[in-house]
């Protein structure tokens, strides 16, 4: 990686899993990031198949960040939240294009945490941050450690605190966690390391 790409942002993107109590989870940490955040924010909240989610709308009202859910081939934009489909895996190429995929469940689940980490981990290395909340189960813990071992910073919220101590238990149970913080204190910690270093 050339001194150039460092100088330009250190981080790239910013992926975000919950499960279990996610929504209040993710508008509580959407909420806190201000309206102009500087990179993409894509989030895999595992969601009921069966309907039709509106997800979207009622994050959109916690937020001044744009959300809404993620399209095949659509390139990521900053300050905008692309939020995996239900019943879809989302990926996101080097060059920052999205693609839903509905391959065979992970761990009982799709859209899974560890392919989308996965995917962010091979895509922006270093520059990526990947967050795990509030959930049941243990999607998330193999994309953390993919995340990790390319050099990016990993956030879990503190089993201790979180409504469902399952997925973000799973992730600091890897030893690839850097930062374990109660949900209001991860906003901060998010803009502080994508602000960071940014000329």
């Amino acid at each position: 990686m050339t001194s150039e790409q460092h100088t330009s942002g250190q981080y790239a993107v910013v992926a975000v899993a919950s499960s279990a109590g996610g929504i209040q989870g993710l508008g509580a940490l959407l909420g806190a990031l201000g309206p102009d955040l500087p990179v993409p924010v894509l989030v895999v909240q595992h969601l009921d198949p069966r309907h039709r989610t509106l997800l979207a709308e009622v994050l959109s009202r916690r937020t001044e960040l744009d959300v809404k859910l993620a399209e095949d081939h659509e390139s990521i934009r900053p300050g905008t939240v692309y939020l995996a489909p239900p019943d879809r895996h989302l990926l996101v190429s080097p060059e920052g294009v999205l693609s839903l995929s509905d391959s065979e469940l992970v761990h009982f689940v799709r859209p899974s945490a560890d392919l989308l980490f996965e995917s962010v981990a091979g895509a922006y290395g270093p520059r990526a941050i990947a967050c795990v909340l509030t959930g049941t189960g243990v999607d998330g813990a193999m994309g953390v450690d993919a995340v990790k071992s390319r050099g990016g910073t990993v956030i879990a919220e503190d089993p201790e605190t979180a409504q469902f101590a399952g997925m973000p238990s799973a992730a600091v149970g890897t030893g690839s966690v850097d930062f374990v913080l109660r949900l209001e204190e991860i906003a901060a910690a998010v803009r502080g390391l994508v602000e960071s270093k940014r000329q």
